[in-house]
């Protein structure tokens, strides 16, 4: 499929921006929309999904956009609270990303779709919620067109609970993800009755999440697994789910190789995949393995290739302060804060070449994985279809609000058989 035409691009720029990044970026030609467009062009399309980026550093998020520019691909730019919450470790945070993301569009003349995601709003107990409706607005205010509410962590009738509660301080245009079973890897894995369970108990309240992420086999971060995404798994509870209209939304996609990916895209419901770690790698330089893992040497250091990503300098600056902290590994990642500015005082030619490792590594992901290529057009089609920014649910209510009250909510849950694994730290 061709790119679309000036005429329909400015169309859809005219009707389908969201009133809160019209208000933002008026003067903008920028396509951003909200998350439920970027989820119908890939169900649209068939057997596709596109990346949701986390753009932990400014140099990731100009690859990222040039990838999808180049792919034709409708995409997402998403940070998770631990990473650019109120206690950030990145300098890229919710408040920023999509003024970030408007002005490299604008400067790149990117005319694909892009939706900026809070990924991971995580509710860790009851006691997070009232602050969460205090913060949740602001993060609209600044400009997200999605959100992921991640209540996973407690019990299945409080996650719930919780989603219902905070659903009023969420726009009805705005994508929406839900999430049952914290991310685990092989430990605690979801179940098409808890899935079930948190969509029918949704849905009974008028809420239908375009996503749900699942504990289905994989982690987040630096770690390779003989297991990684359970396809099967996924395929049985994105079928049981089939009626409520919900997407899948993979998380933690570091740890499984091309082909595993590919089949999560062609076998299941989902279109949503997040990449982390893999492009915080790449920008910095690391060799990374087909997995999107950072490969390690002998002496368990990370692989730093010569001529690619930051300066040699500056790379041994970085090694250096994590080690004064303690940070190996997976750690690495709170390097992103204190060194966002060195890196962009970094010369224009080694800024270049690191924006564009990760446009290359997207840009296969996206064509060569993902099947996400040339979405972009049909994403705009559908928002001119839709003649406004919100193209509105997939689905209406089939369950009844009355079977689901608080009170049958806690009693539903307890005959549900669930293991969320073992305590743990997967937000990212």
């Amino acid at each position: 499929m061709s790119s679309v035409g000036t005429d329909d691009f400015l169309k859809a720029v005219a009707v389908g921006r969201p009133p809160n990044v019209v208000k933002l970026f008026p003067n903008s030609r920028a396509l951003i929309v909200s998350g439920k467009f970027i989820d119908r062009a890939m169900l649209k399309k068939g057997r596709a999904m596109t990346i949701a980026a986390n753009g932990r550093n400014h140099l990731i998020i100009r690859g990222v956009l040039a990838a999808a520019q180049r792919a034709n691909a409708a995409i997402i730019v998403e940070i998770a609270r631990s990473e650019g919450g109120a206690s950030a470790y990145c300098a890229t945070n919710y408040w920023n990303m999509a003024r970030q993301v408007d002005a490299v569009c604008n400067e790149l003349g990117i005319t694909v779709p892009v939706a900026i995601h809070a990924d991971h709003y995580g509710i860790k107990t009851p006691d997070d919620i009232w602050p969460a409706k205090v913060e949740i607005p602001t993060l609209f205010e600044a400009g997200l067109t999605s959100i992921a509410i991640d209540a996973s962590h407690m019990p299945d009738d409080e996650n719930l609970l919780a989603n219902i509660e905070l659903n009023p301080f969420i726009p009805k245009w705005a994508g929406l993800e839900t999430e049952v079973g914290e991310i685990k890897g092989k430990h605690g894995l979801s179940t098409a009755e808890e899935a079930l369970f948190l969509i029918q108990g949704l849905n009974a309240h008028g809420i239908f999440p375009d996503w749900i992420a699942l504990n289905n086999g994989t982690t987040h971060g630096i770690e390779k697994s003989d297991s990684g995404i359970q396809v099967d798994l996924t395929a049985e509870i994105h079928n049981a789910l089939e009626p409520y209209g919900v997407s899948g939304a993979q998380h933690g996609t570091s740890g499984n190789n091309s082909e595993r990916l590919r089949n999560i895209a062609s076998r299941t419901r989902t279109t949503k995949a997040n990449v982390a770690t893999a492009l915080q790698m790449i920008s910095w330089g690391v060799k990374v393995d087909d997995y999107g893992n950072a490969e390690m040497d002998e002496k368990g250091e990370f692989i730093k290739l010569k001529g690619q990503g930051v300066s040699e300098r500056l790379w041994d600056e970085m090694k250096a302060y994590a080690e004064k902290q303690g940070w190996k590994g997976g750690n690495y990642k709170k390097l992103n804060l204190p060194f966002e500015n060195k890196i962009m005082g970094q010369p224009v030619y080694i800024r270049q070449r690191m924006a564009k490792a990760v446009e290359d590594f997207v840009y296969d992901l996206l064509v060569n994985v993902f099947n996400a290529q040339d979405t972009a057009p049909i994403c705009i089609e559908s928002i001119l279809k839709a003649g406004c920014f919100n193209p509105g649910p997939k689905v209406k209510r089939i369950e009844q609000p009355e079977e689901w009250t608080e009170e049958l909510i806690r009693e539903k849950a307890k005959s549900i058989e669930s293991d969320k694994g073992p305590e743990g730290d997967f937000d990212d």
